[in-house]
């Protein structure tokens, strides 16, 4: 599962197919149908660039997406959210994280063995104490369409945009940081347990919030442009 993870993290495009010969090249002789079956319970596939850890529930709300052509010029104009998939030596985690456009400084992040709302909720009442955004976006997974997670959201009066379906580029900065999560600390450290990547995770995002200049952001930290004072 993890060489599924790596390759598409590497590929979100890969499907089944792709993703049986790649790891065929590899060495690895493992049916389609296998991959496919493991795919489904990591939660991916190939939908052109976005991971779909969730699928949406027909009787749940879907909300326009309203970041096209925004201007973003301050912390808490807009937050995101979004769940990916951590492997460890024996099984796997969900992650998931709440993140401003703007610093891109991750207010808040937790792990779970399952895709229950309820992690995801936890993590947004943490950000919550660091702000309230403007607008938050996440994609049409069936956590965040869900009546429980729109309605915590809303009762805050913030204006709720979620991707359109298949689109990552729509969460485009919540992408990169489970790219940099990965390719920076989670393949590098083989994981061998919940434990062990619960302070990993804890040690990483204090450096990427902390220590993790952006060029973007003209070389400050998150925490710099968030405003967030270091001692």
């Amino acid at each position: 599962m993890r060489l599924i993870d790596e390759e598409y993290t590497r590929h979100p495009f890969y499907g089944s197919r792709k993703m049986t010969i790649c790891l065929h090249n590899q060495g690895l002789k493992v049916g389609r149908r296998r991959i496919s079956g493991l795919m489904k319970l990591m939660g991916i596939e190939a939908i052109y660039q976005k991971p779909n850890l969730s699928k949406p529930n027909a009787e749940h709300r879907i909300y326009p997406y309203l970041l096209r052509g925004l201007q973003i010029n301050k912390c808490n104009q807009v937050w995101s959210t979004d769940i990916t998939y951590i492997p460890m030596k024996k099984g796997f985690l969900y992650l998931t994280a709440v993140i401003d456009w703007y610093s891109r400084y991750v207010l808040s992040w937790r792990l779970s063995n399952t895709l229950d709302v309820d992690f995801c909720i936890e993590a947004v009442k943490e950000a919550f104490l660091k702000g309230i955004p403007e607008i938050f976006n996440t994609d049409q997974g069936s956590q965040f369409t869900s009546n429980k997670f729109v309605d915590f959201v809303r009762e805050k009066n913030i204006a709720f945009s979620m991707d359109g379906k298949g689109r990552a580029t729509d969460n485009i900065f919540v992408e990169r940081l489970w790219r940099s999560v990965k390719y920076e600390d989670v393949y590098l450290k083989d994981y061998q347990n919940g434990l062990e990547v619960y302070q990993g995770l804890t040690r990483y995002f204090e450096f990427y919030n902390k220590n993790r200049p952006h060029q973007s952001l003209e070389y400050k930290t998150p925490a710099e442009a968030y405003g967030i004072i270091i001692y």
